[in-house]
């Protein structure tokens, strides 16, 4: 049996891209880890949306263009490349502002176009930083145009609060999460949270709260997998993850003050103990 603070603890992570990452986090701190990847990149091939986006740069009618992802920033380069050299590019996005979410896009953007954002959004990164950040560079935000790359699924409340200060808003998804071809590890992670055969739960981004409670739904596991929460330590990954897992009935007992991977798995193993002792002080059973 490993050594380190989380030996003899199972925790079920529903990571896709970076699962063997975790796993290796999870492995660091002697804990046993079950993957269950629970989403798929899915690209918008035709996208209107972007050749939208393309013709207003081209006008010069784009105030700000705000990135949320590093996949997505990624993915927009190479939709448009087809009908935009990244030269080209380069010059049509020296007039609005961008601004980055967070550190993958503004790598994104450096990468893919040598470029770096004009303002980069502060941590936690949530739509109220965004939006505070978009105020800053552009105030005020009454008739400004504002595209907002978007990352797998909208984000109502970002959009919303921009509409609401008056300014219109292009949304521009290039891709959406889709549930994995192979769905039978991401069925089998979701009976063993259901039947609390898991110590700990692992949720690095909204949308896979989302992909959970579907496949739970599919299986007529709901039910027993809001129950298991009285004896299964929940982690989120962040704010945003978080509101998603609140926000479907579902608790969330360790967060780091930092939304990313390497602090999450920390301090699931400062706090997974302890979570896990006062939950199951009355005697229920694992």
């Amino acid at each position: 049996m490993s050594d380190g603070p989380l030996s003899e603890l199972t925790l079920l992570s529903f990571e896709s891209r970076r699962a063997a990452e975790i796993a290796q986090l999870v492995a660091g701190y002697g804990g046993e880890i079950i993957s269950a990847p629970s989403m798929r990149e899915v690209p918008l091939a035709e996208n209107d949306a972007v050749r939208d986006l393309l013709a207003r740069l081209d006008a010069g009618t784009i105030d700000v263009l705000v990135l949320l992802t590093g996949v997505g920033t990624t993915a927009l380069v190479e939709v448009l490349a087809p009908r935009c050299s990244a030269a080209r590019l380069r010059e049509l996005l020296q007039r609005p502002r961008i601004i980055a979410r967070g550190p993958k896009p503004r790598a994104a953007l450096r990468t893919t176009l040598g470029m770096e954002p004009d303002f980069n959004v502060p941590e936690p990164n949530t739509w109220r930083e965004l939006v505070t950040t978009v105020e800053t560079a552009c105030s005020p935000l009454a008739d400004k145009a504002i595209a907002v790359q978007e990352y797998g699924r909208t984000n109502d409340e970002l959009l919303a609060a921009l509409r609401s200060r008056g300014a219109e808003v292009l949304s521009v998804p290039v891709y959406r999460w889709g549930l994995p071809e192979d769905l039978e590890p991401l069925r089998r992670g979701v009976r063993t949270l259901a039947t609390g055969a898991a110590d700990v739960a692992l949720f690095t981004s909204a949308q896979q709260c989302a992909h959970v409670l579907q496949v739970a739904a599919d299986l007529g596991l709901d039910g027993e997998l809001r129950s298991t929460a009285a004896r299964v330590a929940f982690a989120s990954v962040g704010p945003i993850c978080s509101e998603a897992l609140r926000a479907a009935g579902l608790p969330v007992d360790i967060e780091p003050a930092k939304p990313k991977m390497g602090p999450l798995i920390r301090e699931v193993a400062q706090q997974a103990r302890h979570v896990l002792a006062a939950k199951r002080s009355n005697g229920s059973p694992r």
